[in-house]
């Protein structure tokens, strides 16, 4: 089957079959509603109740594919995105794996900024992000390329500095490196293919808009609290809600309940003052999807 021949209506999504991404990603496709078989040898399995076909290949090769029409959609790395220079359509990030690509350099070196590194090696697992980046800050440094293990250069020899992808900073830390410049920022992204078949646009929709609402859920909570009549308008003041909370009136004179969602950021910090508001039996509740 080429990668532009008919199925039938049926999307496929390119998803990490391993590394850091993949368990998030997978587990993001189930939330939304696509019910799948998963085994570690398959690379190819459809969704059960949607025409959704998913493909489990390496997160380095999903731009391609998605570029070159081989998938429809695909979740992986804005950081690899960029490595590959991949023309697809962008728009929608994830949520999880976030990191930075970094440059560092030895602890106790004498280079501060990348002007610094004029003249100097750099290793690299991204080398063409890495040249547009040096480039753009009018450094000529001399690239080599390295996969996996790129904390070790700099204490092999072998270069003056790194440009890698860092999460936490441990491992910089750990050997002997700090950071100096953030190349870029990355986080896991939808991406698609930017000539998509007239009959697998609103396929491809319904897929983006079931992944978002899973996404757009996990940042909210919903708050259910009873409060007396009276004490609406200070509770109202308190709720930074998506527009006006639900109230409804309750069987007891007086008494209403009062239904919003709010952000899941900094939830715990307005418990205690809807509570001083005079609300009571207050309920937070997780969304397991919602569409803006």
């Amino acid at each position: 089957m080429s990668a532009r021949s008919p199925r039938d209506g049926r999307v496929r999504l390119a998803l990490p079959n391993k590394g850091r991404l993949a368990q998030p990603a997978a587990t993001l496709v189930r939330d939304a509603g696509f019910e799948f078989e998963q085994d570690a040898r398959q690379l190819f399995t459809p969704c059960q109740n949607y025409p959704l076909d998913l493909l489990f290949v390496r997160a380095e090769d999903i731009g391609e594919y998605t570029q070159d029409g081989v998938v429809d959609l695909g979740i992986t790395g804005s950081n690899l995105i960029e490595e590959a220079g991949a023309r697809v359509g962008r728009g929608l990030t994830l949520g999880f794996g976030h990191c930075r690509l970094q440059v560092a350099v030895p602890t106790g070196g004498k280079v501060t900024s990348p002007s610094d590194l004029n003249g100097k090696v750099v290793a690299t697992s991204h080398p063409r992000t890495t040249a547009a980046y040096l480039k753009g800050h009018h450094v000529s440094a001399r690239l080599i390329e390295v996969n996996g293990a790129v904390e070790v250069a700099p204490l092999l020899g072998v270069a003056d500095a790194i440009v890698d992808l860092v999460a936490t900073g441990t491992t910089l830390a750990t050997n002997g490196l700090r950071p100096i410049a953030t190349v870029l920022e990355s986080e896991a992204e939808l991406v698609r293919n930017s000539e998509l078949p007239p009959d697998r646009i609103r396929p491809c929709e319904q897929v983006t808009l079931m992944l978002a609402s899973v996404i757009a859920g996990r940042g909210k909570k919903y708050l259910m609290m009873n409060a007396p009549t009276e004490s609406l308008p200070g509770i109202r003041e308190v709720i930074p809600g998506m527009g006006s909370p639900s109230v409804m009136q309750l069987a007891d004179p007086g008494m209403v309940a009062i239904h919003a969602v709010v952000d899941a950021t900094g939830l715990w910090e307005l418990l205690g003052p809807l509570r001083d508001a005079g609300a009571s039996s207050i309920l937070v509740l997780p969304i397991e999807q919602l569409i803006l």
